[in-house]
């Protein structure tokens, strides 16, 4: 079924504030879920409702939290996300961030124990839409053990999100979203929900054979998710471990917490006009990025995309024509409409 991102998000709001939420922060948890889901990455937006739900009732998720600064360095800062629900703890903390790069011209933020963060995209956007650059490197302590080494089949790395943007003066700034493994966990679930495979190449069995079933990813027994790019991919995690998880002070990923799903985020926030003008800055993003697009291509039927755009582009199409949900989807938080005596209008 197809709904409009307006009825999700007022559903989403009304949600969160049965089970708790204050008024901002259910606003600010339904309009990050559904934009993830206009932005094509439905595997971070309304799926992971019944999810946080269930955390939030087994006290593993905290309602109404505000980020406390455990370390302060005046441009690096350490901060405890104290379980709070990752949209709104990664809001404030690039709202810290964001304000100390414009004292400091850079700023660090160590960001330890949130809550799933969400879509990583939305705090290099937030960051861009400040008109700074940024990086943010993310991991998951715990329950997030997902990801075999390079070479091995069991699980021993997180997912490890990298995120990057840079602003433009364009209609949307260059925006990378990538994760070091081949697929996202939350990719996985959707195809399970609508009952489709996932690509080749992305995950195994618990025997380490190769598989496109997401029921044999999930088990019992559990299979892992590959790396990209081999080896590559591999090292790049486990860099991404050391900054999000052992920088931060939030753990790298630990079987010792496999009882609960925090994230750690390692954000390094420059305000780019203490380095170079705002004429030459922007002049020479929109030389290059005008230069990469005006390569020969290999089939003239496509086009050179840029960092962002394609989240972009689908943002505008599903903004008119909705999103669709599987059925498994609306089924689920269907049940947790009927847990909190919300009425969900899915079913008309």
């Amino acid at each position: 079924m197809i709904f409009q991102a307006d009825f999700l998000t007022d559903l989403t709001r009304r949600i969160f504030s049965a089970v708790g939420s204050h008024d901002a922060e259910a606003e600010v948890v339904a309009q990050r879920l559904v934009n993830a889901n206009l932005s094509g990455h439905d595997s971070h937006g309304v799926i992971r409702i019944p999810t946080y739900i269930k955390w939030i009732q087994e006290d593993k998720t905290k309602l109404n939290q505000t980020i406390s600064i455990e370390t302060d360095n005046g441009s690096m800062v350490v901060v405890d996300g104290r379980f709070g629900l990752g949209q709104s703890i990664g809001q404030q903390a690039m709202a810290l961030g964001i304000e100390r790069a414009r004292e400091h011209g850079v700023a660090v933020i160590a960001l330890k124990d949130s809550a799933h963060l969400g879509r990583i995209g939305d705090w290099p956007e937030m960051c861009a839409d400040a008109e700074m650059v940024s990086v943010h490197f993310v991991n998951t302590s715990g329950m997030g053990n997902l990801v075999a080494p390079y070479g091995a089949i069991e699980r021993r790395l997180s997912a490890n999100p990298f995120a990057a943007g840079v602003p433009t003066n364009d209609d949307f700034p260059l925006i990378l979203d990538m994760s070091a493994c081949t697929i996202a966990e939350g990719k996985i679930r959707v195809a399970l929900h609508a009952d489709k495979q996932v690509q080749e190449g992305c995950i195994i069995d618990s025997e380490g054979k190769p598989t496109t079933d997401p029921r044999k990813f999930y088990g019992p027994p559990a299979g892992s998710i590959l790396p990209i790019a081999g080896h590559k991919g591999y090292a790049l995690s486990m860099i991404i471990e050391m900054m999000a998880g052992a920088l931060t002070g939030g753990s790298c990923t630990n079987p010792e917490r496999a009882n609960i799903l925090t994230n750690g985020m390692l954000s390094i926030i420059l305000d780019r006009s203490k380095l170079q003008t705002d004429d030459y800055f922007y002049t020479e993003v929109k030389r290059y990025c005008d230069y990469v697009r005006s390569a020969k291509l290999l089939d003239e039927n496509n086009k050179i995309l840029m960092p962002g755009e394609i989240e972009y582009n689908t943002r505008a199409q599903r903004s008119v024509d909705g999103i669709e949900l599987s059925q498994t989807t609306i089924d689920m938080i269907q049940e947790t409409c009927d847990a909190l005596n919300v009425e969900s209008g899915l079913q008309q």
